[in-house]
């Protein structure tokens, strides 16, 4: 059967105590996975501003707690969440102001009004059912519990055939990263300061059973998954600061992105942000409260210029086993990505992203040529030489954190080996 909508109009925004601030109901006709996506507004909100970063909210399904709805976006914004397996027959989804864990500021009620309640079910005939129904709940670190930091806010899968079946590969994007690596090298070797995990994936038979399934633990340790469900749906609890996690935990605080289908053929992971810029707006907005962004702070600082005088770069190609950096010219002058730094280089094949911070007063149009180059790496002694064969794209962001468009695509093959001539491309 096709997704089925239900669309409500919610209630408007109740009083300062932990009382409804909307409730929808809806009718299942079969067994399903029910998703819901809600318009919002909350114009006090404000991500990077101490004291008022979020009116948060608690979902229920029929009285039972589903997950926290931290609404993390200033204005008016959609949030499309799973609310679990549905049996047929009605239903009622509850949307409560949760002023303990809501930010100091925005705690008197008020705040946030639920415009539209969209309710999507999603039963076993669907080609998204699998996908839906495996997606993990992701409960909360303790440590992040009510301080608006390393919230998990977009999960996306990858289907890929297997021997035995299929796979399905579940990846999920918190806003920042407490732990693991400063934001000036996240920006080098990365092009952004988001986190972007791996959590979990699971292999079914050509006939639907889980043949095998894992999850990324911690030191990015790859486990199998042993731990509890909740109808098909994995249950994972964050346990390190750099967002790794296992099958068991203390918090109760969770969170259920609703899972996009995101294929990353010939890109790197940062595309879905580049799909999704509202990410970037929020990144920016955790560097501000944390007090990360600096007018020109030098490299090894930890901290970064604004992310909107940045060049994102990005790449595929095969290192073998060297390092690489990009950089770009601003009139005579080359800017590297590794700014003089060896452990601010790239050093993974695939498809890799690097930001390049411009001088102050440069923009995209002051950038006339870009240079890929790479380095032999310490205790690394492989001769080959590492292959270039993509620049994807080259761009800044705009004043509101949108990607612009790209200035440069380029396939082919060229070879580079440390101390040999870099490779450069002129900017149309």
């Amino acid at each position: 059967m096709p997704i089925l909508f239900a669309v409500l109009i919610a209630l408007l925004a109740g009083p300062a105590r932990a009382e409804s601030v909307a409730g929808v109901t809806f009718v299942a006709g079969v067994r399903a996975e029910a998703l819901a996506t809600f318009t919002v507004s909350c114009d006090a909100c404000a991500w990077g501003v101490a004291g008022r970063e979020a009116v948060v909210l608690s979902l229920a399904l029929d009285g039972r707690y589903v997950q926290h709805l931290p609404l993390v976006r200033t204005g008016r914004a959609e949030y499309r969440v799973m609310l679990g397996r549905v049996e047929p027959g009605t239903h009622n989804v509850s949307i409560v102001h949760d002023p303990q864990l809501t930010a100091r500021e925005l705690r008197g009620g008020g705040q946030a009004v639920v415009y539209t309640v969209a309710i999507s079910l999603i039963d076993a005939e669907s080609r998204d059912y699998t996908a839906i129904s495996l997606a993990p709940i992701i409960y909360a670190r303790p440590d992040t519990v009510g301080l608006y930091t390393d919230v998990p806010v977009f999960m996306w899968y990858e289907i890929a055939p297997t021997a035995r079946g299929t796979r399905y590969r579940y990846s999920v994007i918190f806003t920042n990263e407490d732990g693991g690596t400063a934001a000036d090298r996240l920006m080098a070797t990365w092009g952004r300061t988001t986190d972007i995990e791996y959590l979990y994936s699971v292999e079914l038979d050509d006939k639907g059973n889980i043949v095998d399934e894992d999850i990324q633990g911690p030191n990015h340790e790859i486990l199998p998954f042993t731990g509890r469900r909740e109808g098909r749906h994995p249950l994972l609890w964050v346990s390190t600061s750099n967002n790794m996690v296992l099958p068991q935990g203390t918090t109760q605080v969770r969170h259920a992105p609703a899972p996009v289908l995101f294929p990353l053929h010939d890109v790197s992971r940062e595309a879905v942000m580049d799909a999704h810029p509202w990410l970037y707006d929020v990144m920016a907005a955790e560097l501000t409260r944390e007090g990360k962004i600096a007018a020109d702070p030098p490299a090894g600082q930890g901290t970064i210029t604004d992310p909107r005088r940045f060049v994102f770069v990005e790449g595929c190609g095969q290192l073998a086993s060297k390092a690489l950096a990009f950089a770009v010219r601003v009139g005579p002058q080359w800017i590297s990505s590794d700014r003089g730094q060896r452990a601010y280089r790239i050093v993974r094949d695939g498809c890799f992203r690097a930001a390049i911070p411009l001088p102050a007063g440069a923009t995209m149009k002051d950038v006339r040529s870009i240079r890929a180059e790479v380095f032999a790496r310490e205790g690394k002694t492989h001769t080959a030489p590492a292959r270039l064969t993509r620049i994807n794209t080259v761009f800044t962001l705009d004043q509101h954190f949108v990607p612009g468009p790209p200035t440069l695509h380029w396939e082919g093959v060229t070879e580079l080996r440390p101390g040999g001539p870099p490779f450069d491309l002129p900017i149309p």
